[in-house]
């Protein structure tokens, strides 16, 4: 960022009051009787229901509209381990993200632990003021134990965003980046620059979605993660293939698609011309990507490249994702976020970019027109058409897995937040 807008970050968080989020009463507060209802003694009633039937929490409280940011803020954006406090700043977005997109409430939770264990015991306890848990900004592998855990020790959706929701925005723009490529999912080869968290959960459910894992190579900072390693955690193992390519270069020869989910400029023009033409390249690092689209687009036209960053074509964003699935989880109840409801939130988000697009989004980016293809393989952030076609797909395959305790909402599909 330039000076301008490092000012202009410091101001907007703390003016006209310090932070993004406040808390608002839902109901009257204006008289003594509404007081004497709030409180006591009227309080006591619901109290009593909820002792008879926990159940009865989601009728007389705000549980069921209300998801737990929380982190330890071991993995803070692209900034490292700053600590739990630093990361307040991001959480604070998160639950402005939710409100703002799909009408969930949402508190921010920071964590000091000094160990996997006590971050899950600490988030296991208090769990149940909860309808879900959005975990954020949590390093690997530690991410992978805290969130298995949590969803086996919880009986609300757990989902680590930085993981989850970034696979359900990259896997819908890659499925449309085939489509466009003419290239079939089966048979399309991946190299992956990266093995985080997030390159992770991207792989694992480009495979639920029809890659073959043999077709994909996947590289850490000591390069291509293969079956003649020792040095692999578990969660890498998963992915090593028996292949003497060893580096990228070896890896990215012939290959149909780049993901990147790793480090700035790491793929060379050179390389991308050696891809299967035409090439996806998936370039996410923030906020430098693995190779620059103007400089892509300068060696190879062809390239249908997207980023994570605003300012080119299809920036894969989680926004497009977390506050929409929690919606429709929370809307039947759903004890778990499953492979399925991730696979349909995918596929919705693939199906809209292939719609007509609306005037108003189209003036809310300034721009002339907006149609399928290479420059537009991914629904805008503004388009509020994801609450709906995003929330009802995650809620119809919650209840055809088994996960939801309340039926298909009758006032689905929504329109706009104020339909919630």
């Amino acid at each position: 960022m330039d000076r301008d807008m490092k000012q202009a970050a410091l101001d907007y968080h703390e003016k006209p009051k310090p932070g993004k989020i406040c808390v608002e009463f839902t109901t009257s507060a204006d008289t003594v009787y509404d007081l004497s209802l709030a409180y006591s003694p009227g309080v006591a009633e619901p109290v009593k229901k909820i002792a008879e039937d926990p159940e009865n929490a989601y009728k007389y409280t705000a549980k069921g509209n209300l998801v737990g940011v929380i982190s330890n803020g071991s993995a803070i954006l692209g900034l490292g381990n700053l600590g739990a406090l630093a990361s307040k700043p991001v959480m604070e977005g998160k639950v402005l993200l939710f409100k703002r997109f799909a009408g969930v409430d949402a508190i921010d939770i920071e964590v000091e632990s000094e160990s996997p264990q006590a971050f899950i015991d600490t988030v296991k306890r208090i769990a149940n003021t909860f309808g879900g848990i959005n975990l954020e900004d949590i390093k690997a592998p530690e991410c992978f134990v805290i969130e298995r855990a949590l969803i086996e020790q919880c009986e609300i959706p757990v989902f680590h965003d930085d993981q989850h929701g970034t696979a359900i925005v990259t896997v819908a723009a890659m499925l449309n980046a085939l489509n466009l490529a003419g290239k079939e999912v089966a048979s399309t080869k991946l190299v992956c620059m990266g093995a985080g968290s997030a390159a992770i959960a991207c792989i694992k459910l480009l495979i639920g979605c029809g890659i073959r894992p043999e077709n994909v190579i996947m590289l850490d900072r000591k390069g291509v993660i293969h079956s003649g390693r020792t040095d692999l955690n578990e969660y890498k193992a998963t992915f090593a293939v028996e292949t003497d390519h060893r580096t990228l270069d070896d890896a990215i020869e012939g290959a149909d698609a780049f993901l990147g989910l790793s480090g700035p400029n790491l793929l060379s023009g050179d390389q991308l011309l050696k891809m299967a033409n035409p090439p996806i390249v998936f370039a996410c690092s923030n906020p430098d990507p693995e190779i620059c689209p103007n400089l892509a687009k300068k060696v190879c036209p062809d390239v249908i490249i997207a980023t994570g960053r605003s300012d080119y074509p299809n920036q894969v964003n989680n926004v497009l994702s977390f506050p929409f699935v929690f919606r429709g989880a929370l809307d039947v109840r759903a004890t778990i976020i499953n492979e399925e409801m991730k696979i349909a939130a995918a596929n919705a988000i693939s199906s809209l970019a292939k719609e007509p697009v609306p005037q108003n989004v189209i003036d809310a980016y300034d721009i002339d027109s907006l149609t399928f293809g290479a420059e537009y393989i991914i629904p805008k952030p503004m388009d509020a058409r994801l609450l709906g076609v995003i929330s009802a797909a995650v809620a119809k395959a919650a209840i055809a897995t088994g996960v939801a305790k309340l039926p298909y909402p009758a006032h689905y599909p929504l329109k706009s937040v104020d339909d919630i």
